[in-house]
C-alpha cells in the first residue's frame, strides 16, 4: 500500500471516529439540558463544533477525543481557541437571539472506555 493511501485511510478513519464522537457529545449535552443551536458550524474563522445554550449561556463547545482525558484536554492549543472565539462572535453577531447572552468555550474530551469529561468556560485562566 502506498504512504499516500495508508495516509488517506487513517485521514477518513479519524474524521469517521471525530463525528462519532461529536454526535455522542450532542446527545450527552441534551441530555444535560442544553439545547442544541447548531452543530458543525463553518465559520471563515474556523468551525465550531457544538454550538449549544443552557441558562441563558451560549456554549461554544470543542469535542476532543484521545487515547487519554489528559491528551483529550491538552488538544486545544492557544491558536485555536482564538480561533473560536472568533468563530462565535461571528456567529453571535449574526444570530439577534444571541446578541444578548454571553458566550463560552467549553471542551468535552472523550477516551475509549470513559465517561465524557465536560469542562465549562475551559481556558478561562488561560
Amino acid at each position: 500500500m502506498k504512504i499516500r493511501s495508508i495516509r488517506a485511510s487513517r485521514g477518513a478513519k479519524a474524521r469517521r471516529t471525530g463525528r462519532r464522537a461529536e454526535w455522542w457529545c450532542a446527545l450527552w449535552l441534551m441530555a444535560q439540558g442544553y439545547r442544541l443551536l447548531g452543530f458543525r458550524l463553518r465559520t471563515p474563522q474556523g468551525e465550531i463544533d457544538i454550538l449549544a445554550v443552557r441558562s441563558g449561556v451560549v456554549a461554544v463547545i470543542e469535542v476532543k477525543r484521545r487515547r487519554t482525558l489528559d491528551e483529550a484536554l491538552e488538544a486545544v492549543g492557544s491558536a485555536q481557541r482564538r480561533r473560536l472565539i472568533a468563530a462565535a462572535g461571528r456567529l453571535s453577531a449574526r444570530r439577534p437571539d444571541l446578541a444578548h447572552m454571553p458566550i463560552r468555550l467549553d471542551l468535552i474530551a472523550l477516551a475509549p472506555g470513559r465517561l465524557p469529561r465536560h469542562i465549562a468556560d475551559a481556558w478561562r485562566d488561560a
